[in-house]
Formats: structure tokens, sequence, C-alpha cells
């Protein structure tokens, strides 16, 4: 039998972070609930003037072994999990002189922070915390008679419920605080279980355990008649989920997806660089002397798609930059820094969203992706692997000129980037033509090239920008058809995996036509 509304009679404190803990010591104290507690927690409490009694008093025992066991003891755990229904347990309890606990109030040694403090294994170790832990779980297994809180964010909440209950907390609410306890409890443990595991060989343990933690409830998913909400893991890669926003509305399901895809991107580059992303593909990538320049030849790309995308950029952002940008309806700016100059001129944009991340992630860093399908879950490394200029295997009669080289291997970090099947045309270090997602690599040239014929047009040039071109396709041709489509749009070189069973028959297209083909022995595809 479960009762409804139970009241605090005893608590039991012991907390590593003390944010807010005695004001609510305060308020139970007020109420006449008999306060026991540990260590630092006691004295912060005593220092209060709060009426505490410390647990050695109350176990008999002084904590030992640098305090890894003080809590751990037959006579607090008997006080949080004996049941109030059962006679025998009460009756047990009343035998050993043992009183309930009827609140704990515990969180747990900081472990993940210690970790990412770059503290030596043993500090890590010390931080993590057995006799919380164990203390919590027993509350919150026995929650139909203890309340067990474990983020100071509820002080305030159960102190109005026991105000509102005469001194007691619901059912309702103890459920609902366990639950908060186990999950904490278990995220708690994933992170240890990945810290230990991160020396392993294998990226791809026997029991994978994932944990997030709320961080925005969404207003939406990918479209209106779906929930959504935003959660922060363990995972230390700096970006979208690490930003600090600065300005505009709050973020969408699909701001968060293609400001991702954006940052990734630009982070490949060392020069000023910039990427406009839209529907989680680029629609225009370049590099440029200064970033207002890359600006100007990656929007040049694509300017009808561009509208209404998402912008990276991997340098400060600066005025000139900041100025371009803004005559354009961008829904997010991604971003390392962005200077006063270029703050004040974004504001103006009251709906854009700024984002700035402090540093850019490594790109070649190791890291995994995951992708859930019915029942499971797809898992892999990072794409992180880039072909340089030694990696390039020339099969065509014509080798690639210097400038050539150049731009095939910016071709292909962005390619790497690009839905399949993948295909980027690129002159003077940015994109001139991108085609994306389509069943058929030739249907990815073509189109790309007539976008390209349209944003020259747009442009006021005479000819396509594509003449003159290089291309990069994340896989190989598995017909000349694609490639000759590609000739046809003024593609002087090409640069692509290989391994094709038609690769003579492609590479006689190329020679015939007096192109230049590498192949690099890496795919790239991102479905």
């Amino acid at each position: 039998m479960t009762a409804s509304s139970l009241p605090i009679r005893c608590a039991l404190i012991s907390v590593s972070d003390k944010s807010g803990i005695v004001a609510f010591a305060e308020a139970l104290a007020a109420r006449g609930v008999t306060i026991i507690s540990t260590g630092g927690s006691a004295q912060t409490l005593a220092a209060a003037e709060i009426p505490v009694t410390e647990v050695a008093e109350v176990t008999g025992m002084a904590e030992f072994l640098d305090g890894r066991v003080k809590t751990l003891h037959p006579v607090i755990h008997a006080g949080l999990l004996a049941r109030r229904d059962r006679p025998d347990h009460t009756a047990a309890l009343a035998q050993r002189q043992i009183a309930p606990i009827d609140l704990l109030v515990c969180n747990l040694y900081p472990f993940a922070q210690t970790v990412a403090s770059g503290a030596d294994p043993d500090d890590c170790v010390e931080n993590i915390d057995i006799g919380g832990v164990a203390m919590i779980r027993a509350a919150a297994k026995n929650h139909d008679a203890v309340t067990v809180v474990t983020h100071s964010a509820d002080y305030g909440r159960v102190l109005a419920e026991l105000a509102a209950g005469g001194g007691a907390v619901g059912a309702e609410m103890r459920r609902e605080l366990a639950r908060k306890a186990f999950a904490l409890t278990a995220a708690y443990d994933a992170a240890i279980a990945e810290w230990m595991g991160r020396d392993e060989p294998t990226s791809f343990p026997e029991t994978l355990v994932l944990t997030g933690r709320l961080a925005d409830r969404l207003r939406y998913g990918e479209n209106p008649h779906q929930a959504a909400a935003f959660y922060r893991t363990g995972q230390s890669r700096l970006g979208v989920a690490s930003a600090r926003q600065l300005q505009g509305k709050e973020l969408s399901y699909n701001n968060y997806g293609d400001a991702d895809a954006a940052f990734e991107l630009v982070a490949e580059f060392r020069s000023p660089a910039v990427a406009i992303v839209k529907h989680a593909n680029p629609c225009g990538v370049a590099i440029g002397a200064t970033l207002r320049q890359a600006w100007d030849k990656a929007l040049a790309c694509d300017p009808v798609s561009a509208f209404g995308g998402i912008v990276a950029l991997n340098r400060c952002l600066d005025g000139p930059a900041a100025e371009a940008i803004a005559r354009l309806l961008i829904e997010v700016v991604i971003v390392p820094e962005a200077d006063e100059a270029a703050r004040a001129i974004l504001a103006r944009r009251t709906g854009l969203r700024l984002l700035v991340t402090e540093e850019m992630p490594d790109p070649a860093a190791a890291g995994r992706s995951f992708r859930a399908v019915a029942g499971g879950m797809l898992v892999q490394e990072r794409d992180r692997v880039s072909v340089g200029q030694q990696g390039l295997r020339s099969v065509t009669r014509r080798a690639p000129s210097e400038s050539e080289i150049v731009d095939l291997l910016f071709a292909d970090v962005v390619a790497k980037h690009v839905k399949s099947n993948a295909i980027v045309f690129a002159r003077g270090r940015a994109t001139v033509g991108i085609g994306a997602g389509q069943m058929s690599r030739v249907d990815s040239v073509r189109i790309a090239a007539v976008k390209a014929s349209e944003a020259g047009k747009l442009a006021g040039l005479a000819h396509s920008p594509t003449i003159g071109s290089v291309l990069a396709s994340d896989a190989f041709f598995p017909f000349a058809d694609g490639l000759e489509a590609a000739i046809e749009a003024g593609a002087t070189a090409v640069i692509q995996p290989g391994g094709s069973l038609r690769d003579k028959e492609v590479i006689a297209a190329a020679d015939a036509a007096g192109i230049a083909m590498v192949f690099t022995g890496i795919r790239h595809f991102r479905h």
C-alpha cells in the first residue's frame, strides 16, 4: 500500500555541491525537521547555526579510510530502505533503535568536472562517489516512503510542497524525484564507464552507455507536428552544443542540425573560410584572404539557396564580414568569436541567432557518430580523414596543374560534407556548383552544373562558372556518363576515390577530353 502524502520528520543531508543548501536546511529546521549530516555538509550547516547531528553520532562509528566509509552503514541504509507499510520492517527498526529517514538530500562528487579539468587518474578515481550513489539508490528505491532530492533546483519545489501539505510530500513528487535520482546515478556511472574505457583498443564496447542532459525544449522537431528537445551529452567536442547564444530567437531542431553541419565543415580549413548550409547541405563554401572575401565567394555559388540559411566562419567575425552577412536573411551565424563591431551590426537583425564557441573543433580528432534505427543504433567513427597532395594518384595522361591540385583538394574536403551522391565543382578555392543527395551520380553532376549556370547568369557572367573548374566526387563514377557530364560542364580536372569496375572506361573518357584526373582511394559517403 502506497501512502499518498508522508510527513518529513528526519532528513539526511550529504552534498558535494553546497549551493543553496543552507537556506534549504534552515527552512527544514524551522519546520522542526531533525537534520543528520556528514563531513563538510555538517560543518557548513553548523557554521550557519543550524541544528545538525553528525552521521558518526548516529552510526556510532567515525568515518575512516580517508572518508571513503562514513554513510555505508546499516543504520543509515536501514533508515532509508525500511518500508513504512511493513510491520516487520518497522519492528526491526525499533528493535535496533534506528530512526527512519524521510528525506535524503544528496549530490555526488564532481567526477565529470574532475576529468574535464585534466586531473590525473588518481584524482579522478578519488572523485568516484560510492556512499552517495548507494544512499541515493536506496532512497529512490523506497520512494513510497522517502523523498530524495539530488538537484538544488528542486529545493524550492520541495519547500513549496511541504508548505502546501502541512509538512508532508506527496506521492507524485516523491516518484518524480526518484526518477531524477536514478537518472543522475545512471549518467554518473556512464561517465565513469566512458572514462575507464577511453584507452581501450576498440571504439565499440560490448555495452554502449549514452546519456544526455536536457538543455532545451524546442518548439517542435523537423515539422510542427513533431515534439522535440535538445540534450547535451558528455562529449567535449566544440560546436553548437557548447556554443553561447549572444542574440536571436531560440534555436529550432533544424537550426541545431544545420549549424552543426556548417561548423564541422568550416573547421576543416586553416585559412579564412565561410560555409553556407541549407537543409544540412552546403550551398556555398569558400576560402579567402579575408572573411569578407570568403563570404562573397561562398555566396556567389548559390545566392538563391543561401536565403534563410546557416553561416559558419572559422575566424573571429569582423565588421566587414558581418555587414555583408546582415544584408541577407540568415537564420544562424556560428563562429569561434565575434568582435564588438560585428556584434553591433548583427544586433540589427533581431531574429538572427549568433552563436560563439570560443575555439574551433579539431577536424582530425577521434569521435563517434550515432544514428537511430528501429530497435537499435548505428555507431561509427567520425569521418576525420582528408587526403593530402601526397595521397593523390594521377591516372590520366595529363597530370593536374598546381592550381588545379589546390582546388581539387579543397573540393574533396567540401564533398566529404555533402549528402551522397555528392558532386562539387570548385574554382579559386570556392564552390561554384554543388549536387547533393541524388540516387544517380550523373544526376548530381547535372544538377550542380545547372545550378552553377543559373548562378552565373544571376551574377551577369558571360559563361557558366563551371567552365575551367575542377570537380570532386565523394565516390567513384560507376559509368563514364557522370564524368562526361562534368566535361560537358567545363571541368578540367577531377578528384575521385576510384575503384569502379569501369575505371578504365572513365579514365579513357578523361583522356579523350584532355582533362586530368586523380584517384584518392578514400570514399566519403554521407547519407
